[in-house]
């Protein structure tokens, strides 16, 4: 329990509502919300005596008008960095010095059907493009690849489109943001070379997702699955696709806002709201066995 000593609940919300109206990707959306959050804060809804139970009311009123989970008020138990992201990037740097750098399994199964975990995040690409390199590279020369995402909880949509680089034969459209207030998209593609070697464009590729498969971790599952790349296996995701940033608003609690939508080129959607439906429906469990018998029943061409 994290105490709000010395703070009154009045200014984390007056500037979780100004960072909304400043930010957030729906214009529309945000007044309504910092509506709500006003008049929740003058009924006295927000009295409580923890931060982590501030973050919990308010997160559950930020996302209330349009369900977007990357709209947050997160709890932080050790006191952050009021720099704008230094929160996130304290916990998730925490995170990739503990995977591998994200990439925390790589196996070779029955019938030369390799498995690469990506895992707990797909971290910032400066930090992660040696070690996915390495995993991806090793798989390389399987007969199939399980690409395993059921861990993952998001990250960097320019790991996204390094990974898929790798999966790919030839440079690929994958994705547009449209961010707040800008007139054209940020297109982004696969790359034309990767360090190290592709597993490349044909060989069977299948993705596992679950429930708790999130944000970039989905984007990566839907980019693969709408290209006719992969086929998904496993649960439907937990259906976030707005790219977001951080803002501490106190030395315990950071709101995360999203300030972009992402466009599929090929579906001309996205997956928010309704999460990476899989191809093969089966419980996160058993989506490994699923895929690696799948993969065994169709050998590479």
């Amino acid at each position: 329990m994290t105490p709000l000593t010395n703070l009154r609940p009045a200014p984390v919300i007056d500037e979780t509502t100004r960072l909304l109206t400043e930010h957030y990707v729906f214009p529309e959306v945000a007044e309504q919300v910092a509506d709500l959050l006003r008049r929740r804060l003058a009924d006295g809804a927000y009295d409580v005596g923890d931060a982590a139970e501030l973050a919990r009311l308010v997160t559950a009123d930020l996302q209330s008008v349009n369900g977007d989970k990357h709209l947050r008020l997160k709890h932080h138990a050790d006191p952050v960095s009021p720099e704008q992201g230094a929160a996130t990037l304290e916990s998730i740097r925490r995170d990739y010095d503990t995977s591998l750098g994200g990439a925390p399994r790589v196996e070779l199964l029955d019938g030369g059907v390799a498995v690469v975990e990506l895992a707990p995040m797909l971290f910032p690409l400066e930090w992660a493009a040696e070690p996915l390199s390495a995993a991806l590279t090793l798989a390389s020369r399987a007969q199939a690849l399980i690409l395993d995402l059921r861990d993952n909880r998001g990250g960097d949509p320019d790991t996204v489109a390094f990974v898929c680089s790798y999966l790919l034969d030839e440079r690929t459209h994958l994705n547009t943001m449209h961010w707040r207030g800008g007139e054209r998209g940020e297109q982004y593609w696969s790359l034309p070379h990767v360090p190290g070697a592709r597993f490349g464009g044909s060989k069977p590729l299948y993705v596992l997702s679950s429930g708790s498969t999130f944000s970039a971790a989905e984007e990566l599952a839907y980019d693969l699955q709408q290209l006719g790349r992969a086929v998904v296996v496993g649960e439907p995701t937990r259906g976030g696709a707005h790219p977001c940033k951080g803002w501490t608003v106190h030395p315990h609690l950071e709101a995360t806002v999203p300030i972009g939508r992402a466009v599929n080129p090929v579906s001309g959607a996205n997956w928010e709201g309704t999460g990476v439906q899989p191809d093969i429906p089966c419980a996160a469990a058993e989506a490994l066995d699923r895929a690696h018998a799948l993969a065994l029943a169709r050998p590479a061409g």
